[in-house]
């Protein structure tokens, strides 16, 4: 299988700064669309930060990504993508759809868990930031903070 540098961030991944520390060698590509999934929340309430950012395939949805190109000697520190700790997460290929550079196939981290329970206040406020930071639309922001948190 070939190496596939690209890794697309949802969820705090998406603040180019906190990338630049996580990942320094490796620069903001693109931003774009994964189309035909959805943000949601996994892992419950056992955790302190309440439930942890994932991805599930929906067709209808999209969630807005920054598009990394990192380097080898960055992957293992953008693992887990997230504040999840111990938290395990599945590496997996997905289409993402940018503005300016056409379709591209990157990696993406999902949090190996099912699917429930609520974030905190603060981990929707902090992904609702990256949001922003990465460029994503007001509308998108919206959304996010007009979630339910625990």
């Amino acid at each position: 299988m070939s190496r596939v540098p690209l890794y697309a961030a949802y969820s705090a991944n998406l603040d180019p700064h906190r990338m630049g520390v996580r990942a320094p060698r490796s620069p903001l590509w693109s931003t774009g669309w994964l189309e035909g999934w959805r943000l949601t929340f996994g892992g419950g309430h056992a955790r302190p930060g309440g439930a942890l950012p994932t991805l599930v395939e929906h067709p209808g949805s999209s969630v807005f990504v920054a598009v990394y190109d990192v380097c080898e000697w960055d992957e293992p520190h953008v693992a887990g993508d997230d504040e999840g700790g111990s938290a395990s997460y599945a590496r997996i290929r997905v289409r993402v759809r940018t503005l300016l550079d056409g379709d591209a196939t990157a990696w993406a981290h999902v949090l190996d868990d099912y699917e429930g329970g609520l974030p905190t206040p603060e981990r929707l406020g902090r992904l609702a930031d990256a949001a922003e930071k990465a460029g994503a639309p007001a509308s998108y922001i919206a959304d996010l903070l007009a979630r339910p948190t625990a």
